[in-house]
């Protein structure tokens, strides 16, 4: 049985690249992939890392971390806690499990492995790697999307009611479903089962898209009905527009909900009172 070749030959453990792969003869290595593999893909076009003195970065004089090299929308290379940090772990081969031995012997190191975030169709979690710098992106994103509109909301309500985002509730349980002063006809439970149906369906439908940058910006009719994004370069542009108003948008509601919890009023009353 010629080990030697085999083991030179298949490099892949659990479908993962391995970097020292061991060559000795007469062991017995179990190398499992069982899934098929898949005709080449096409790689996608990476930026090539831009150089330390021409990049932006998120404080004068701060170093980026390498696993921040630059190719993402608006990267500047703010991650002090080290989350995106690829996940290196340490490959052993298999114990010797003879009984004829008078003593196994432990299975050595033959190499490490760098886990790569891959999307696949799972209902909660459509991510193999949960701390990677692709998952947290799509967090990064569908947070300032919503950290926009309810900045909006919260200024919009407050501007036509008079009442702060943080006693909206306080008045929906009082005088019913309303909005913008005007009475809707459900009930906050048939309101509640509403929300519960409509995003769970659409974080369904989301999670069910396999292709990252789809997952990120869909387009199409429903999400770029002006087709804005047609041209490469303006698509480029609004896609950096839109992750710098996202982390200001989580600012911005970040200290609204401070403000609120020291003062007890919403953002337009809180500037009320210095005009007074």
């Amino acid at each position: 049985m010629a080990t030697t070749a085999t083991a030179a030959a298949t490099s892949h453990f659990f479908g993962t690249r391995l970097s020292k792969p061991s060559s000795k003869i007469g062991r017995i290595r179990c190398f499992f992939n069982l899934k098929p593999k898949k005709a080449a893909e096409k790689k996608k076009e990476v930026k090539p890392r831009q150089p330390e003195g021409e990049r932006l970065v998120w404080f004068p004089g701060a170093s980026s971390p390498e696993w921040l090299d630059g190719s993402l929308i608006g990267d500047r290379g703010f991650d002090p806690l080290g989350f995106a940090k690829p996940a290196e772990y340490l490959q052993y081969d298999l114990d010797s499990l003879d009984q004829n031995l008078a003593k196994n012997l432990a299975g050595d190191i033959i190499g490490t492995r760098i886990e790569v975030a891959e999307v696949k169709a799972t209902p909660f979690q459509p991510y193999t790697e949960v701390f990677g710098i692709q998952r947290f992106r799509e967090c990064e994103l569908i947070h300032g999307r919503w950290a926009m509109l309810g900045a909006l909301g919260a200024l919009a309500v407050e501007a036509f009611t008079g009442v702060s985002w943080q006693d909206a509730g306080k008045v929906e349980l009082v005088e019913g479903s309303s909005y913008l002063g005007l009475s809707l006809p459900f009930s906050l439970t048939t309101l509640i089962w509403i929300e519960v149906l409509v995003i769970g369906y659409i974080e369904f439908q989301r999670n069910a898209e396999l292709d990252p940058e789809k997952r990120l910006y869909p387009g199409g009719k429903f999400f770029d009905p002006l087709g804005l994004a047609s041209d490469p370069q303006e698509k480029e542009r609004l896609q950096l527009a839109e992750i710098k108003h996202s982390r200001l948008a989580m600012v911005v509601f970040l200290i609204f909900a401070i403000q609120a919890a020291v003062t007890g009023k919403g953002p337009i009353a809180f500037i009320a009172t210095f005009n007074q």
